[in-house]
């Protein structure tokens, strides 16, 4: 076997998360040596910051109560925004500053993880002529936000206009009567949000970062913080010079002054079937708003996403949100605006609501106080009269520009942040990705690792099993989690290293399977 082939099928050097890395790693972060940076926080922007700190040298602790990508960061529609929406509202910087992003993830940092999508804006009756003008000077100007951010066109294609039959072959499910055509458009998706932050957190270990989970922070100070660890209620303090919060929706809890405003919003989870084959996804006006859309996302495993709301959230910011029939019952009315058989409630398997971290600029009381939409996504890095800095807003696409502001507001080094060009664990060029001896699926998922899960379950057939019938997944999968992806529980395999847990029903189906082969998660040299 050629170097090549034997790394080929083994974890990256360094990066594996498990159990005991995490016991060893907690107990040499609260033995009373002072590090450079504790983040607080592990979503996409924690780990980014962690990742970013790290590759500049520093000696970087991570922690967070619950799980990798536990929240925000799980639940968005997983699509990497070239910026488009907030060109739209004026929001220039904000445009550029996403376009670029989105190129850095799919030509350098991440191109196993984040591909190009498709999407048809159907003509239908519903959109008058003049609002379907809009839209396509929208799609032009985004494909000039792309040729600014300097992403080549193989990777990204140009938009088009559709003739109706075209149009009818991309979006079979849309209604043909009154269909004149539609607007092809491309944006940047990711395979999965919550493995994006997994590979930022391996990639982080593997450049010496201690990331923890189920450590949760009790209070935060210029220099560390009072933990628990959630597994032993065991309590310490981790020492540092610096610390960066980055908690999301929670940072209020953590730092006086901080006002966030959270914004719901809502995916429907349907079974693709139910909406026949579609090579791309759809954009769907939303009838009585001249920009904004609802998005139908396939997603390659069966299942396919509808959102999204962005809807205002009063009181507590539950850890996880709870999907109101409200949402629920507008998200289908919009897709029974174009669909050709509506969906019913009851064809509707699973749904999820995510709470982006919005900072709330607004006078309380103004009539710009009243909508979460108009906030600006624009991100924050604030320092606290203690000396914590805050990272907030933003969202995942600008996750990397959001962590190395961050890092350089904390004043530990000169050293540039090098992650623009750093790729995360699994990325290869293009060609590489192809001639991986794996199943594409792998590949979109692992990378350069997708070989080595395969190896496991070369080892032992059974491993090869799917965890469900009719589900992708494979319990070799899961077992990779366990041993290199730092899950530690059926929740963290069912409900971020793989989205099984999405439909309640096949969740509990999968528990058992989650159970056994977490018991079976010893170390190994696989």
């Amino acid at each position: 076997m050629s170097n090549r082939d034997r790394a080929d099928r083994t974890a990256a050097p360094g990066s594996s998360l498990d159990a005991a890395r995490r016991t060893r790693e907690l107990a040499t972060a609260a033995d009373g040596d002072t590090a450079d940076l504790l983040v607080v926080g592990l979503g996409a922007t924690g780990a980014g910051v962690a990742l970013d700190a790290a590759a500049r040298g520093l000696d970087v602790v991570a922690i967070d109560a619950h799980d990798l990508a536990f929240g925000t960061s799980r639940w968005s529609s997983k699509l990497i925004h070239g910026g488009l929406r907030y060109l739209a509202a004026g929001q220039f910087d904000v445009a550029h500053e996403s376009a670029v992003e989105r190129g850095v993830l799919m030509t350098r940092t991440a191109p196993h993880l984040v591909a190009a999508q498709p999407f048809v804006l159907p003509l239908t009756p519903l959109v008058s002529r003049s609002q379907a003008s809009l839209a396509w000077a929208g799609f032009r100007a985004g494909d000039m936000l792309r040729m600014a951010a300097r992403t080549p066109r193989q990777v990204l294609p140009v938009p088009r206009r559709l003739s109706s039959a075209e149009a009818r072959h991309l979006a079979p499910s849309v209604r043909a009567n009154g269909l004149r055509g539609g607007l092809l458009s491309w944006d940047g998706k990711v395979t999965d949000d919550a493995r994006l932050v997994t590979a930022l957190a391996r990639t982080a270990a593997a450049h010496g970062a201690r990331v923890l989970t189920r450590v949760r922070a009790l209070s935060l100070g210029s220099t560390g913080a009072r933990f628990r660890d959630e597994l032993t209620g065991e309590e310490g303090e981790i020492r540092a010079r610096a610390v960066v919060n980055a908690t999301g929706v929670w940072a209020g809890g953590l730092v006086d002054g901080l006002r966030v405003r959270p914004s719901r919003g809502t995916h429907l989870v349907l079974r693709s079937e139910r909406l026949g084959a579609l090579p791309a996804g759809l954009h769907i006006p939303v009838p009585g708003e001249t920009n904004r859309f609802v998005l139908v996302l396939p997603q390659g495993d069966g299942r396919t996403y509808a959102g999204l709301t962005d809807e205002p959230v009063e009181g507590a910011v539950p850890d996880v949100p709870e999907v109101p029939e409200t949402d629920i019952g507008f998200l289908l009315d919009v897709l029974g605006s174009v669909l050709d058989v509506p969906v019913r409630r009851d064809e509707v398997d699973g749904a999820f609501a995510g709470l982006r971290p919005l900072l709330d600029t607004s006078v309380p009381g103004s009539p710009d106080a009243a909508r979460t939409s108009d906030i600006s996504r624009r991100h924050a890095v604030l320092t606290s009269a203690d000396g914590v800095v805050t990272v907030v807003g933003g969202k995942l696409t600008t996750y990397r520009r959001m962590a190395q502001d961050a890092v350089d507001a904390c004043g530990l080094t000169s050293t540039p942040s090098p992650t623009a060009a750093l790729p995360l664990v699994g990325a290869a060029a293009p060609e590489r990705l192809r001639d991986l001896p794996a199943p594409a699926r792998l590949v979109r998922r692992y990378g350069t690792e997708a070989p080595a899960v395969l190896a496991l379950a070369e080892r032992d057939p059974a491993l090869a099993e799917p965890v469900l019938p009719g589900h992708p997944v494979t319990r070799a999968e899961l077992l990779w989690a366990a041993r290199h992806e730092g899950a530690l529980d059926p929740s963290d395999l069912l409900d971020r290293r793989t989205r099984i847990g999405l439909v309640p029903e096949d969740r509990a189906e999968a528990l058992p399977v989650a159970a056994e082969i977490l018991s079976r998660a010893t170390p190994s040299d696989v």
